[in-house]
């Protein structure tokens, strides 16, 4: 496989990965912005007869706004995963550290 198809490869994948994750954005907008409606009661007039009209049977939607937003949060951090360096800077310098000692500690028994 040649470098230019491994990097072709690598951005489709990429571009794969930020479309699966503006579909998420977009349907936890939709999704979560209806769900808000019919809590605060604007929606209650669409609803049929037995549908209970009362807010507070509706409740759950606050978990399940704050418990999505968490999965959208973690989502987001995987996808904007190679722009935080601090993490790769991190594990060179530590890798370094560790072959340092390593090192000093071989050089002490010679």
């Amino acid at each position: 496989m040649t470098d230019r198809n491994f990097a072709r490869e690598a951005a489709e994948k990429r571009v794969k990965e930020l479309k699966g994750y503006y579909s998420h954005i977009a349907i936890f907008v939709i999704v979560n912005g209806m769900l808000l409606l019919l809590k605060l009661g604007v929606l209650t007039s669409f609803l049929p007869e037995a549908f209970p009209k009362e807010s507070y049977y509706y409740n759950w939607i606050n978990g399940n706004i704050l418990i999505w937003g968490v999965i959208l949060l973690v989502h987001t951090l995987l996808i904007l995963r190679h722009k935080f360096s601090f993490f790769k800077n991190w594990e060179k310098r530590q890798i370094q550290k560790y072959m340092d000692e390593g090192k000093d500690h071989v050089d002490k028994y010679k």
